[in-house]
């Protein structure tokens, strides 16, 4: 919503090179468009996904690029009405209408998949600095720049995304003592930055040394072999079950993987990949 028309069109073009565009609806709408007619896109959006995941019965993923933009051609109708913005009727069935695309896909139990994922798009350094609160999404995905920069991706923030779901009840005790463990290595990683910028990672004491070197590989296996990327990385992709994924990060928690360099455990699906590829550069 509100984006340039070039970027729509390369979009489209890069949508149809990768052969996903007969799998995509794309609805735009242009800053230079009335506030209601970009107001209405979301919406738009918005239906053709319930007709999707209703009447056909599809999986669905809506991604909204970017939500600000809805919310701002609202507050520019709620002007020219002369009401404020949550007094305009529009706004309450937006908000009534995706709390009911929540309520028909509830949370999933372990080892099942929701009907439909809802995605949308605050492209900021900050998701506070915008004034929609998206409360009632039950999970937030942030992109960094920073990891990006390395080369690694998905660029997802581990530390700045959240998840209601990341629950003992819900994913089992195993499955969230892991996520917490990796959170907790990669955030004292974070904390110790400075000072491996200043003195350098040989004034860092033994544990500290090797929680860098534990996350600096959790980094690195955070990437991932999509298939919708292997014309970008030249690396085929890899469907990894949930219990290999958690099998190989408790195993380089413990340390069984301190032995091999971190330059293995990027782009690799399971962790059996990681340890066939050291003995392969053996």
């Amino acid at each position: 919503m509100g984006e340039r028309s070039r970027e729509g069109n390369d979009l489209w073009l890069e949508m149809k090179e990768s052969g996903v565009i007969d799998k995509t609806m794309l609805v735009f709408g242009q800053m230079n468009e009335p506030p209601g007619a970009r107001m209405r896109v979301a919406l738009s959006g918005l239906t053709m996904a319930e007709y999707f995941r209703d009447e056909e019965g599809q999986d669905v993923l809506l991604f909204i690029d970017n939500i600000f933009r809805f919310v701002q051609a609202g507050s520019e109708v709620s002007a020219l009405l002369g009401r404020m913005p949550s007094q305009v009727v529009t706004s309450r069935r937006w908000r009534r209408r995706w709390a009911r695309c929540r309520s028909a896909s509830p949370l999933p139990a372990r080892a099942r998949l929701p009907r439909s994922r809802r995605s949308t798009c605050l492209p900021t350094t900050s998701p506070t600095r915008h004034p929609p609160r998206l409360r009632h999404l039950n999970a937030t995905t942030t992109l960094s720049r920073s990891i990006a920069s390395k080369g690694l991706y998905p660029a997802v923030d581990p530390l700045d995304s959240t998840s209601t779901i990341l629950k003992p009840d819900i994913l089992g005790e195993e499955h969230f003592n892991v996520a917490n463990e990796v959170k907790q290595v990669l955030q004292r990683y974070k904390e110790l930055q400075d000072i491996i910028a200043i003195l350098g990672i040989d004034e860092l004491s033994d544990d500290d040394r090797l929680t860098v070197n534990r996350a600096r590989k959790i980094e690195r296996f955070l990437s991932q072999p999509f298939f919708v990327a292997e014309q970008f990385t030249g690396t085929p992709g890899a469907y990894v079950p949930i219990a290999e994924s958690i099998r190989g990060f408790k195993e380089i928690l413990e340390g069984k993987h301190d032995e091999i360099a971190e330059r293995h455990f990027f782009l690799k699906g399971g962790i059996d990949e990681v340890v066939e590829a050291a003995k392969t550069d053996e």
